[in-house]
């Protein structure tokens, strides 16, 4: 038999501790008795239902409200004292973090109902998996990024030039980030430079650095950030518009690994391992002399090309989770994820400013975002609910939909009633559902 699996926090003034296992038996009860044990299970163990029992009382709000901020993917049911509910804090603790509670004492059945119903909607909003053991850096499974990864992790073990091109917001820096990070460089400054980023008039002390009295207002020597990178990388992002006279420079320091700062007489000796990156077609550069061909050449002998998000769209619900997390400290406690109408908004778009404008949809939807999902209209998207869904957004959901039924199925013994208890929906539906994906008992 398969049990629904509970996360079950019996605090000092628990109800049920003592007979919880009675009332519950196809549930796979994992009972801890303080939020720091539960704290320690979550990260050993996966559950999608946790069950708060004397934990929710007027003294423990800021622990519980913590706790709960935390471990927010988990949907959470309270039992809640009477005199608690009139705690105006208690209260908007439960309207923000609890999907339901029960006041004491408590009815068993319909506690037991609850539970089904809030693990049948927990089934059919299982998050995404993340790919075990991915860099935090590098979120990604589809076959193109795997491939990227691949590649980061062979080209980190050299210490020859790298040059990655890439769409603008496509997440060229992150790919330099991680390829330093895998190196043996790890521990020594990673240095980002935006060369379309300095005024012409300073790039040349900004990189290579100046003496005093190199020039009106050098006051004082200042070391370049090629030499602020030394044992380390130097990451010279939009290296297409770095100026012709300083191309020549660089490829000087390729070449002999040492510098001069303006002002100077005497080379200084560097070990920097230049990464630099371009969304320009830098072979077009080279053909209309906007960039030196030897530059070129010494730069790309590690060519990588980072995917636009277009070709990456088994990522997208993982990039979208991945920053839903990142940045949960801005939303709201009672914002849970997505709804099902900003799935499809983000699986329709096309993705113009790749990776960055989708951190930045997803961050600004957790902000502006008023119900407990996400929804396109917050994405800055029309509702998509008029528009024609993708064939393979349709096949993705029908999946979804008959691995659920079927898990419940499995779960319920076959059992038709059980099941539809536990998904949320009457046995009519039910009946529905089963002819519409043809599954037979």
């Amino acid at each position: 038999m398969t049990y629904r699996r509970l996360l079950y926090v019996a605090g000092p003034g628990a109800r049920l501790a003592d007979r919880i296992d009675d009332y519950m038996e196809d549930w796979d009860i994992f009972r801890v008795d303080t939020l720091l044990e539960a704290t320690h299970a979550v990260r050993e163990e996966d559950f999608s239902v946790g069950l708060l029992d004397g934990i929710i009382g007027s003294n423990r709000v800021r622990e519980v409200d913590q706790f709960l901020r935390v471990h927010h993917r988990i949907h959470w049911v309270g039992i809640v004292e009477p005199p608690a509910l009139s705690s105006e804090t208690c209260r908007d603790l439960i309207a923000d973090h609890l999907v339901d509670y029960h006041s004491a004492p408590v009815d068993m059945r319909r506690l037991a109902d609850t539970l089904g119903h809030v693990h049948g909607c927990a089934t059919l909003r299982t998050t995404r998996p993340r790919p075990a053991g991915a860099p935090s850096r590098q979120v990604g499974a589809c076959s193109a990024f795997v491939r990227l990864r691949e590649q980061v992790a062979r080209v980190a073990r050299t210490a020859a030039p790298v040059l990655i091109w890439g769409e603008s917001g496509s997440g060229k820096e992150l790919a330099a980030q991680a390829i330093h990070e895998q190196s043996v460089r790890a521990r020594a400054p990673f240095i980002a430079v935006n060369c379309g980023a300095i005024a012409p008039n300073l790039i040349h002390s900004e990189l290579f650095g100046h003496e005093k009295g190199a020039f009106t207002g050098a006051v004082r020597d200042k070391v370049g950030l090629l030499e602020a990178a030394n044992s380390g990388t130097i990451f010279l992002d939009e290296i297409a518009d770095l100026p012709r006279d300083l191309q020549a420079n660089l490829l000087r320091f390729l070449q002999e690994k040492s510098i001069t700062r303006l002002g100077a007489t005497r080379p200084i000796p560097l070990d920097a391992r230049v990464i630099a990156a371009s969304h320009v077609n830098l072979q077009e550069a080279v053909a209309r002399g906007a960039f030196r061909e030897d530059l070129y050449y010494r730069l790309a002998v590690l060519p990588l090309t980072v995917p636009p998000l277009r070709e990456r769209r088994d990522d997208l619900m993982l990039l979208a989770d991945h920053f839903f997390t990142l940045y949960a400290a801005e939303k709201h406690p009672r914002l849970k994820g997505f709804s099902s109408g900003a799935v499809s908004a983000i699986l329709a778009h096309g993705w113009p400013g790749n990776v960055r404008e989708l951190m930045n949809r997803v961050r600004r939807a957790m902000v502006m975002a008023e119900g407990r999902l996400i929804s396109a209209h917050d994405l800055g998207f029309d509702d998509p609910a008029d528009a024609p869904t993708p064939p393979a957004l349709d096949d993705t959901r029908m999946h979804s939909e008959r691995t659920a039924i079927r898990t419940c199925l499995d779960r319920a013994g076959q059992n038709i009633s059980r099941a539809a208890r536990e998904l949320g929906v009457s046995r009519t539906t039910m009946y529905r559902l089963l002819s519409k994906h043809g599954i037979r008992l």
